[in-house]
């Protein structure tokens, strides 16, 4: 898939999927769940306030006959209740309402109900570039603070498994470092290196990894040519690896604040996806990560 028209397209007929809501008492979540049902996408079950929640929904002119409905006040109790549902097979995928991203988080990892596979959790973006022939993958923008080797390993499996729902079979990760050659003082060089060599041994598999990259000579074949790189990731990266979160971050921003795009991201490690979004996304934004989390249990059920 190279767009996100073509993502939304690919998620109406591998879906619908259920969709279970923690803490369902949020304005711009009920729109975005709403919005997916319209389309086709998927269903939902709504656990939270239920009170809270029929209010908004008549500001809103959402009619909550078309839901399932679970009443619980208590935001830990409600996280855990919306968990639990996927853990049961009730619901293929978990999203973040009106509830801290601690109480959630607590709830996915619960020993007895939750989605944990003891693999590191990480988050995804999916940005559609105005100019650019394919969609870009960045990780991780919010999750793990300074991973090492291991972590970054684990990072770039679980953007796989992302690429892997979008229908893109070998993605191409870059190995993103502020420098395209290795500096014994610059640990996060080492690291990509390291990461590529992994990769040509099988330890990472379905995917070809390269580092390090700049940025430009990720994403860019003529800046790549520039520099006289000859690498088969050079310029057409899909996957975009961060050293760590604030490059993540700051790369994540810079997209949505200083570009034309159209973006989703969901949590990847669990057992199945788990769709957080900012306040500050839009209803798109939303819809986008909800038809992500479409494919990627579509693709898992498989």
């Amino acid at each position: 898939m190279r767009s996100f028209d073509e993502v939304i397209k690919f998620a109406k007929e591998r879906g619908p999927k259920v969709i279970s809501v923690a803490c369902s008492q949020d304005k711009e979540v009920l729109v975005a769940v709403d919005m997916a049902r319209k389309e086709g996408i998927a269903k939902a079950i709504l656990v939270g306030d239920i009170e809270k929640t029929r209010e908004l929904s008549n500001e809103l002119n959402i009619n909550l006959d078309n839901y399932e409905l679970i009443d619980e006040k208590d935001l830990e109790k409600a996280s855990l209740t919306a968990v639990k549902l996927v853990s049961e097979g009730k619901a293929d995928m978990v999203m973040k309402g009106l509830v801290d991203t601690s109480i959630i988080l607590k709830a996915v990892l619960n020993k007895e109900f939750g989605l944990r596979t003891g693999n590191i959790l990480s988050h995804v973006a999916v940005f559609d570039v105005d100019g650019y022939d394919r969609l870009f993958f960045v990780t991780d923008a919010a999750m793990n603070l300074a991973p090492n080797l291991q972590s970054k390993k684990q990072i770039i499996e679980n953007s796989c498994i992302v690429a892997n729902a979008l229908d893109i079979d070998e993605p191409k990760v870059a190995v993103i470092c502020a420098k395209e050659k290795v500096n014994p003082k610059m640990q996060d060089t080492v690291d990509a290196k390291d990461l590529e060599e992994m990769c040509k041994n099988g330890e990472i598999k379905d995917c070809i990894v390269g580092g390090p990259f700049a940025l430009d000579n990720a994403v860019s074949e003529e800046a790549a040519r520039h520099k006289g790189m000859d690498h088969p990731i050079a310029g057409k990266a899909d996957i975009l690896l961060a050293p760590d979160i604030e490059a993540g971050n700051i790369l994540y921003k810079s997209l949505v604040f200083f570009s034309n795009t159209k973006n989703a991201g969901v949590i990847v490690g669990a057992k199945a996806p788990i769709i957080l979004t900012s306040r500050a996304d839009s209803e798109e934004t939303k819809l986008n990560s909800i038809a992500l989390g479409v494919l990627m249990a579509a693709k898992a059920s498989r």
